[in-house]
């Protein structure tokens, strides 16, 4: 056991968890930010725009976070000579938030549009009877309650970032917890089942705590009807 406790000291386990945490808050906010606007193209009554964002959710939805993330690299950093950054160990990083940003959008997107869904058709047939245009109406009276019918949905998809930001190891991302595991796995695979439990263990321990706070908001902040 001295010995494992010294493999930990060598490696910066609750560095790697550190890293992953700043990819799951960076990559959530890129996530709401396109999701939302995502899911007003859905509930728009322009028909090109609801056309729109029904592709980019199916589309995305359908593709595999490690396709993006290495398209980002090997296509957009590689071949196109887009950089996020000047510093090269952040525009990695940088090009992970994008990559989880732009795949978990499809899911917040859904998740708002099920919150959308949780709102009475009255409260928008109210809002264009007393002359509210859609993106006014949408912004005032709809999405605030659609976002409190959303957030059990959007705390699964929070938690769902959270795994997946250790595909960001597909982005050139260097010391998150997936790509450590594996460096100590392959350096010391006489610490196989410990190393493992470690990483399991604190993945337990950042997501209940997600999903306990997101249950618990859910109940609180309900649209009473």
């Amino acid at each position: 056991m001295s010995n494992f406790l010294d493999l930990l000291t060598e490696y910066d386990v609750l560095g790697a968890f550190w890293l992953n945490i700043q990819l799951t808050f960076w990559g959530a906010l890129v996530a709401l930010a396109i999701g939302t606007v995502l899911a007003v193209m859905r509930i728009s009554p322009l028909t090109s725009l609801r056309w729109a964002g029904t592709v980019y959710v199916d589309v995305i939805r359908n593709t595999p976070l490690t396709v993006i993330m290495t398209f980002l690299v090997l296509a957009v950093w590689t071949q196109l000579n887009v950089s996020l950054s000047s510093n090269f160990t952040q525009n990695f990083f940088n090009f992970a938030v994008v990559g989880l940003g732009v795949y978990h959008a499809a899911f917040v997107c859904e998740s708002i549009r099920s919150g959308v869904n949780t709102v009475p058709v009255g409260q928008a047939e109210a809002a264009r009877a007393i002359g509210l245009p859609f993106l006014a109406a949408a912004r005032i009276v709809v999405l605030p309650q659609a976002f409190r019918g959303a957030i059990a949905p959007l705390g699964n998809t929070l938690i769902a970032l959270l795994k997946n930001s250790t595909v960001a190891a597909a982005a050139s991302v260097a010391g998150e917890a997936a790509g450590t595991m594996k460096t100590m796995v392959e350096f010391r695979p006489d610490y196989l089942w410990p190393v493992f439990l470690t990483f399991a263990i604190g993945f337990v321990l950042l997501v209940i705590p997600i999903g306990l706070v997101t249950t618990w908001l859910s109940g609180k902040l309900a649209v009473k009807r």
